[in-house]
């Protein structure tokens, strides 16, 4: 079976697990508080051209979503975001269980617009203290749909959100695919310069498990840490996530090599995709491809082939989610794209043996 459902399917670049070996008897001090961390935590402050932000290193996205919107709201406020967000549909209510509300807004292609904002806060303040009160804004680049904001949108957002007062904080788990989506203007210097605070995926772009938050807003970097440990986020052996980011932004620049290395194949297989008729839903530019496929076409690739079932458009046909990864093989989307082009050849598509 060759996989294309997630792009968290491997463990980790091989540079990290080699220095994760090679430091494995040291003894440092625990919950952050070593040199690897400390050495991590300023190659990212230089790859973000921030060097009076406060960078924290967490376990996983759930925890971390949690850990930066708790400590940034109030008990009677919510974070806005669109339905699709993972923080509404991926989080088991974790947000919720904080005693937080997520408050939502349509959205086809997954990005919130400024108009989503302005109707959400103005809502509330008809109603005043009755409502939840909008208290912070919360995107994903790229989107959980694939698509990716401009620089331009994400300026409109910080402007809007400047206007009600509102902090805006990125989710960044696909950050370093992003940067190389078709169409991408955007830098890290650009997040820094825009969101409050927002931070680097790593555990979908090379590392074993772990983000890197990274808090711009000197408002909010007082006693983080304590949020962190309250929500459980907190590693006491915290070396071995300080050590895992220092391959993946020192002179190797690992973060970029895998992040190019999945949009260049995401790119070749979007481009078969659209050879073959097969649009994709959302417009994805990014390492989430979303193409509509026939149900005939979709259960023959599922016989060698694993990638996701996304959404329901009638009866024949549904939304199916391809993933590249860092370690996705070119021999495997190579493969992939050969089958494609050998069912549309065929006189009956539907009867092609795989």
């Amino acid at each position: 079976m060759i996989r294309f459902e997630c792009d968290y399917a491997e463990g980790c670049q091989p540079e990290i697990l080699d220095l994760l070996s090679k430091t494995n008897f040291e003894q440092t001090p625990g919950y952050g508080g070593d040199e690897y961390t400390e050495k991590a935590a300023r190659l990212i402050k230089k790859a973000c051209e921030c060097p009076n932000a406060d960078v924290h290193f967490t376990i996983g996205g759930t925890h971390t979503n949690k850990t930066v919107i708790r400590s940034m709201l109030r008990d009677y406020e919510g974070v806005i975001s669109v339905e699709s967000g993972h923080v509404e549909q991926h989080e088991t209510g974790t947000i919720e269980q904080g005693g937080h509300k997520v408050l939502t807004a349509y959205s086809l292609d997954g990005k919130l617009k400024p108009e989503h904002i302005r109707k959400i806060v103005e809502n509330q303040q008809i109603y005043g203290f009755h409502m939840v009160k909008p208290g912070m804004v919360y995107v994903s680049n790229p989107t959980e749909n694939g698509t990716m904001y401009s620089k331009a949108e994400l300026t409109r957002l910080r402007e809007v959100c400047d206007e009600y007062g509102l902090p805006l904080y990125l989710d960044g788990a696909r950050m370093g695919y992003g940067l190389y989506a078709r169409g991408n203007d955007l830098t890290m210097a650009d997040y820094a310069k825009l969101c409050d605070v927002f931070y680097i995926g790593g555990t979908k772009v090379g590392a074993l498990f772990g983000e890197a938050i990274v808090i711009v807003n000197d408002k909010f970097k007082p006693n983080f840490k304590y949020f962190i440990k309250q929500n459980g986020a907190l590693l006491a052996k915290g070396r071995l996530l300080g050590i895992q980011f220092i391959p993946l932004f020192d002179e190797r620049g690992l973060y970029y090599k895998g992040g190019k290395h999945r949009m260049d194949l995401a790119v070749k297989l979007q481009d078969c995709f659209e050879e073959c008729g097969l649009k994709d839903h959302y417009g994805s530019t990014s390492n989430q491809l979303f193409p509509e496929m026939p149900r005939w076409l979709y259960e023959k690739l599922g016989e060698k082939y694993a990638f996701s079932y996304t959404e329901k458009i009638d009866d024949d046909n549904a939304v199916i989610r391809f993933c590249t990864s860092w370690a996705t093989k070119e021999s495997d989307v190579d493969e992939l794209i050969k089958d494609l082009k050998n069912i549309f050849a065929c006189e009956n598509p539907a009867e092609y043996k795989l």
